[in-house]
């Protein structure tokens, strides 16, 4: 096992020692759809998705609706099987082989379509909610390059029998605009077209923006080019209903909830080896959401980030893994080259973000750096460990004890205001005096009303009404550092968009400290965290985190900081423990 662990990406190995040391069943993921004699797309792409993505966890079954005499270079026939054989597909695919998620992609008639649909709706029907598989749906329409694949019955088909019981539908640029009938060409009518396509049915739409809103138009036309031509943009939009999965705290919005209205973001590649990308993206979307669900159900043991995968999770997974392939496409034919499928996602620079605003990227908090950095740099230096604190009294014990750099004061025992403003008052009396940095937890109006205080830490729900009042910007303009807390993919894009001073992730090991809403991360996922942040970004670990050896493990997975609570406050020598916990995260 030591050999395999050198040889493979550490982010792969939470999903292939769970397929192979437990011995546990891989999620069944169909893909319904069209054959690519090609290999870049269709089938062949789904296929390849689903096993490379989940490195064993998911297993591939196809039922094709279509073959397709095609090649770099283009189509030159498509051939649609007799109906009757793609319900024999279906029917003896379903009798043992029970699919947790399900892509639908091409369906090139309007026999094929109403068949589909109408196989969705019994397999729903029949199905408990818990049981029930995720569809995704990518409504092909309309070629990358903008040719019309479906003639108008098909396409009707398609919204009236298959929509309804899709869970998310795919259409790129050119299908939303099929389906509507009319041209999208600023990020708001994106918008606005997701709102109209979600009332077609589905639970969700993701309108895929890798197309750039000024392609139709040139450079001379009215779009904002730096909103269309250096981002490959996705918008997702998801029903009141269907964002309640899965989210930790029912009545208080997250940035990267789905009924919100969500675009995810990375850099566009300049390139024309894109064959496949729409196919790929759906039934990664399909595999992730699978992979979650499997993390979640399988042996009633729930693991780390996986088990908190959902749709919005999937969708951020799902770009990466895109858009990582993309990155590395070559030309392999005459025409343009396919997507390159390469594992799951653990590069920084393919990990989307989930931007304030649809045009604009965000101006960065105060930039901090690990103390272990060897980046040169003016950016203030993060401490190794962050003493989370209750009280003044603590907050002056831990300001004089040696080698204690930050502090975060938070409060458990009250809500009131002017109570909470006079602790943070004496508090930042005291760090002052001796030269330590605090930080506030959640209460951002009062830290910068008291003035002076380092920073504040905001965790998703806060971080979510504090910029929809504005707060964001007024924490910025009184130049204090921000720090804020994931415990999923989603929540991390989230955090990435807004450019923090540093993210943190827990709770890596369960702890009593806090009611938490997520299961215990691991080391693996402070792994693979560490690999998804760019370096310029301090990872700071919490949760569990009781004593020197154990902070040990979180600093050689790749934490920058320990935030710690009972490893001080519980500890019979406060600066030994200091001493101890800053010597392990050495």
């Amino acid at each position: 096992m030591k050999n395999l662990r050198a040889l493979l990406c550490p982010c792969l190995l939470p999903l292939l020692l769970n397929a192979m040391t437990l011995g546990r069943k891989p999620a069944v993921v169909y893909t319904i759809a069209g054959s690519d004699s090609g290999g870049g797309a269709g089938i062949q792409a789904d296929l390849k998705a689903i096993h490379t993505l989940s490195a064993g966890a998911c297993h591939g079954c196809s039922a094709i609706t279509c073959l397709t005499a095609q090649n770099s270079r283009g189509v030159t026939q498509v051939h649609s099987p007799p109906v009757a054989f793609l319900r024999e597909q279906l029917s003896v695919l379903e009798g043992d082989l029970f699919p947790s998620s399900i892509k639908v992609g091409m369906l090139g008639t309007e026999e094929l379509a109403t068949e589909v649909g109408g196989w969705l709706e019994k397999i729903k029907g029949e199905t408990s909610t818990t049981t029930t598989p995720l569809v995704v749906v990518d409504p092909v329409m309309i070629s990358t390059s903008g040719h019309k694949l479906i003639d108008d019955q098909a396409k009707a088909a398609m919204v009236e029998r298959v929509f309804p019981h899709a869970d998310v539908v795919t259409p790129n640029k050119f299908e939303a605009e099929e389906l509507l009938g009319r041209k999208l060409t600023t990020p708001e009518e994106v918008e606005q077209g997701a709102r109209e396509i979600l009332a077609m049915g589905p639970g969700a739409v993701l309108i895929k923006g890798g197309h750039s809103l000024q392609e139709e138009h040139g450079k001379s036309g009215s779009v904002d080019e730096s909103n269309s031509l250096g981002y490959a943009q996705d918008f997702l939009l998801m029903s009141d209903e269907s964002s309640q999965e899965g989210k930790p705290v029912k009545d208080r919005p997250r940035l990267c909830d789905g009924s919100r209205g969500v675009w995810m973001r990375n850099d566009r590649y300049d390139t024309i080896h894109t064959h496949g990308t729409g196919c790929t993206l759906s039934s990664a979307i399909a595999t992730a959401w699978a992979i979650g669900r499997r993390e979640r159900d399988g042996d009633g043991q729930k693991r780390g980030v996986l088990s908190s995968m959902h749709l919005v999770d999937a969708c951020c997974i799902a770009k990466a893994y895109v858009n990582a392939g993309i990155a590395r496409g070559v030309q392999i034919g005459q025409g343009p080259g396919p997507v390159v499928h390469t594992g799951f996602p653990s590069l920084s620079e393919n990990f989307p973000t989930i931007p304030l605003s649809n045009s604009e990227t965000a101006p960065a908090f105060l930039p901090m750096r690990a103390f272990s950095s060897d980046e040169k740099t003016t950016a203030v230096e993060l401490g190794s460990i962050l003493p989370i604190v209750d009280t003044v009294e603590w907050v002056e014990k831990l300001a004089t004890t040696p080698g204690v750099k930050d502090i975060q004061l938070r409060f458990k025992d009250t809500s009131d205001y002017s109570v909470i403003l006079d602790r943070i008052k004496k508090s930042q009396s005291l760090c002052k005096e001796n030269s330590v940095r605090l930080w506030i937890n959640d209460y951002w109006r009062a830290a910068i009303e008291a003035g002076e205080c380092f920073g504040i830490h905001l965790g998703q729900e806060d971080m979510a009404s504090c910029a929809d009042d504005g707060g964001l910007e007024k924490i910025r303009s009184a130049g204090l550092a921000f720090g804020v807390s994931t415990h999923s993919y989603s929540e991390l894009a989230a955090a990435l968009g807004v450019r923090p001073s540093y993210i943190s992730l827990g709770p890596v090991f369960a702890t009593s400290s806090k009611d938490v809403k997520f299961n215990p991360q691991g080391l693996e996922t402070v792994r693979q965290w560490r690999r998804l942040i760019p370096t310029d970004i301090p990872l700071v670990a919490i949760g569990g985190i009781s004593d020197a050896e154990i902070a040990k493990s979180i600093r050689d997975a790749g934490a920058d900081c320990s935030a710690v609570i009972g490893a001080v406050t519980k500890a019979e020598d406060v600066a030994t423990s200091v001493h101890l916990l800053n010597t392990a995260m050495q």
